[in-house]
């Protein structure tokens, strides 16, 4: 079974590299999504390095991570968490340049894949390219529309960057649907609909 790591984005990476034959099951916030991936075998040493390498980025050792998730890379380019993880790490290091880069070298492999979508559009959002952004969000939840992060974030882009009111109302919405007890979003979708009927 696999395990579930203190942060949930890189909980939702690392599973889905330990777990990499059949049906994968993630908990992200509140809700949860399936994916079949292939199988695909992965020698033991490869994932204990992978495994030691988002412990160090649990631990905020951002460099020394890099260095172990490189080396898996380097063994293994067939699945897409590593370039995530190292981009997520790249990205609290200040270099975006290399955490886009990662990010590209994930969605080469699955255009789909929801974490990094979602994290090239947060970039991509800090970055102000804000139509970019969109783009990452709407594919993280083209096929993994029970994916709260990137749904999240596309209604806030959606609302405070493109003024884009339905976009932000039908976002909310649906997250609203998948956790009803959101209180937080619930306050957001009712300011949406004042601004939006005047």
């Amino acid at each position: 079974m696999c395990l579930f790591y203190r942060t949930m984005i890189i909980a939702l990476t690392a599973v889905l590299f330990s777990c990499a034959g059949g049906e994968v099951k993630h908990e992200a916030e509140n809700g949860v999504f399936n994916k079949k991936i292939e199988h695909v075998n992965v020698d033991a040493d490869i994932e204990a390095d992978f495994t030691k390498a988002v412990a160090l980025l649990n631990q905020e050792q951002y460099q020394q991570a890099i260095t172990v998730f490189e080396s898996v890379i380097a063994r293994e380019q067939r699945l897409p968490a590593p370039y995530v993880n190292v981009a997520m790490a790249y990205s609290k290091l200040g270099d975006k340049e290399k955490a886009e880069e990662n990010l590209i070298s994930a969605l080469k492999l699955d255009i789909g894949h929801p974490v990094a979508n979602n994290e090239l559009g947060l970039l991509y959002r800090k970055a102000g390219k804000f139509n970019a952004a969109r783009t990452a969000y709407q594919n993280a939840i083209k096929e993994h529309s029970e994916y709260l992060p990137a749904k999240r974030n596309l209604g806030v882009l959606c609302d405070l960057y493109l003024h884009d009111y339905k976009c932000a109302l039908e976002q909310f919405q649906d997250y609203l649907e998948l956790v009803p007890g959101d209180k937080e979003v619930a306050i957001w979708v009712a300011d949406v609909e004042r601004r939006q009927s005047r």
